[in-house]
């Protein structure tokens, strides 16, 4: 159970400016520059990282091909990889609470979430892959007699890593986890206003027993350091969740390079859709205030579109309403508060603009569409709901990453569907019905990587994550995983 005494305790730490690690090591940008820490929760700057760029990119590169084509790692039998991520996972745990409130420190995310979310979520992760790596097994093909036909499943190499500034270590560990526990080596460009998590993380991987060189962090910005990394002809691969925008840089960056793979998960606009014969109105009403409201709407897969049946519109709606202006947006370190604070100024700002053209384009605004608490100095919004959208609107067609719901009715289950994959998106969605055939009828007729049932969110490490259409390609999570960061490799033998 958190404590409020001890996250207060954390809160007040001084944080020292943050080196990059490269080799088992700190090290300075190249260029010597530095980025400021601002904190969400107050405006203020707290600590500096090393704003890194190509030089540093090279160096980290050098160094995870290095430690590779050693073997230091690589060449460990699975069950001794095993045994240090499962070491990492100990330690991440041991440190929960400081890794979670350096988190809500650098991001803004709401304590309570990020507990669980980040430091407890990467513990679990970084737990599964390990245990699964040595239960991987190589194939034998359906020969003739005289022939022996292997499938070995062999790791990538050099493995460059993306992540953006909601959820850093989990998503982090989605992709670390896996590609470690396969035998490659990492290179990881943390987001430049939520690094600090993922700093201490490759140094408590160094503690477990991480080889030199296996797991380089480069903090820095997307358009130097990211876009370094991309370029770069000697990274065999890259994972990258964030913006259908970056995304296609790196599909570009791919092209203009070595055509290294790139697995995307990219934006979403997931619709909840709520039929009248929903089992618990009041129920569905409280999950989905949830779904699109904690941590500021900052989730890929929030349910950000939600589509209720004509004939239960307006009582849902009272009890949607009802249940958002309960929650309490303040301080992230505060155990009180249900929402914490929008990651950035920029972000707040672009989360206020669809608030302006939503009304601008007619649709109704139910509560919320202000900034608040602005005597903290943070960045605060209030959650926001937009009844009588229309497809056509940009708030029904574009993500926003922010606490705005955009609400429209539909009659049947066909204006369901097409209100559904109505957008480029494919990430989530959620249905809520009591009727188990239509259920299934949904899951199927529906154009998300995720589809919930009568809930929204909690899917675990054990089943994929990722979009169809412009949500990206490759899957987070699960077994699927270890697609990403492995090879497949024939050896045709023959017994003459």
């Amino acid at each position: 159970m958190l404590d409020q005494t001890i996250i207060d305790r954390l809160r007040a730490e001084a944080v020292p400016p943050q080196s990059l690690f490269i080799a088992g090591r700190d090290a300075p940008a190249a260029g010597g520059q530095t980025l400021d820490v601002v904190s969400p929760i107050d405006g203020n700057a707290f600590t500096a990282i090393a704003d890194g760029g190509a030089a540093d990119i090279d160096r980290a590169v050098t160094a995870a091909r290095a430690a590779f084509e050693k073997g230091v790692w690589s060449g460990r039998p699975p069950a001794e990889r095993k045994k240090t991520l499962l070491a990492l996972a100990e330690l991440i745990e041991r440190d929960a609470e400081e890794l979670a409130v350096l988190g809500v420190r650098d991001n803004g995310t709401e304590i309570s979430m990020a507990y669980k979310a980040e430091p407890l979520s990467a513990a679990g992760t970084f737990r599964y892959y390990p245990e699964a790596i040595d239960k991987v097994y190589g194939e034998i093909a359906p020969t003739a007699a005289d022939v022996l036909g292997l499938i070995h499943r062999e790791p990538l190499g050099v493995i460059g890593v993306i992540v953006p500034w909601n959820f850093p270590m989990m998503i982090g560990a989605w992709k670390l986890a896996p590609a470690l526990a396969a035998g490659n080596s990492v290179v990881l460009k943390p987001p430049e206003i939520a690094s600090l998590t993922l700093l201490r993380l490759a140094k408590l991987a160094a503690e477990a027993g991480l080889p030199e060189g296996v797991l380089n962090v480069v903090t820095g910005r997307g358009e130097t350091a990211g876009e370094a990394l991309g370029l770069h002809m000697d990274v065999d691969a890259i994972a990258f969740t964030g913006s259908g925008a970056t995304g296609r840089r790196l599909l570009e960056y791919s092209a203009r390079s070595n055509l290294k793979r790139v697995h995307l998960e990219l934006g979403g606009k997931s619709p909840n859709i709520v039929f009248a014969d929903v089992a618990d109105i009041a129920q569905a009403a409280k999950v989905s205030a949830n779904g699109i409201f904690r941590n500021s709407g900052q989730v890929c897969v929030a349910g950000s579109r939600l589509l209720v049946q004509s004939s239960i519109h307006d009582r849902f709606m009272d009890h949607l309403v009802a249940e958002t202006e309960k929650l309490t947006v303040g301080d992230p370190l505060d155990l009180a508060s249900d929402i914490g604070a929008v990651s950035s100024e920029a972000q707040l700002q672009k989360n206020l603009g669809f608030v302006d053209r939503t009304q601008a384009q007619g649709g109704r605004l139910l509560t919320g569409g202000e900034r608040i608490l602005g005597q903290t100095g943070g960045t605060y919004m209030a959650p926001t709901i937009f009844d009588e959208v229309t497809p056509d609107m940009d708030l029904a067609r574009e993500e926003v990453f922010g606490p705005v719901l955009a609400v429209m009715r539909f009659e049947t289950e066909e204006e369901a569907v097409s209100l559904a994959n109505g957008t480029d998106y494919g990430l989530a969605a959620a249905v809520w019905t009591a009727d188990l055939a239509r259920a299934h009828r949904m899951v199927r007729a529906v154009r998300a990587g995720v589809v919930h049932v009568n809930t929204y969110g909690g899917a675990d490490i054990t089943v994929p994550l990722g979009g169809f259409r412009q949500s990206g390609f490759g899957r987070d999570k699960s077994l699927h995983a270890f697609d990403k960061y492995t090879d497949l490799k024939t050896a045709w033998i023959s017994l003459k």
